[in-house]
């Protein structure tokens, strides 16, 4: 999976970093990359809840089966 990330620095220094094409997917930090973590973070989280939900892999995320 890939993710754009829109990053921004506030008037008082804090970073806020989002990742558009996830819903509530942003995130503030001290730092650019720790605001960018954060969002990935939530990003992840809302996919599995949606896949756990919906039962539906994105296509976006390749699965390898191993047989045994």
């Amino acid at each position: 999976m890939r993710f754009n990330f829109e990053i921004e620095r506030e008037t008082d220094g804090r970073w806020i970093a989002e990742i558009p094409e996830v819903p509530g997917a942003m995130a503030y930090g001290s730092s650019e990359e720790e605001a960018k973590a954060k969002a990935y973070a939530l990003a992840l989280y809302a996919i599995a809840d949606d896949v756990e939900k919906s039962k539906d892999i994105p296509e976006s995320i390749s699965i390898l089966t191993v047989s045994a």
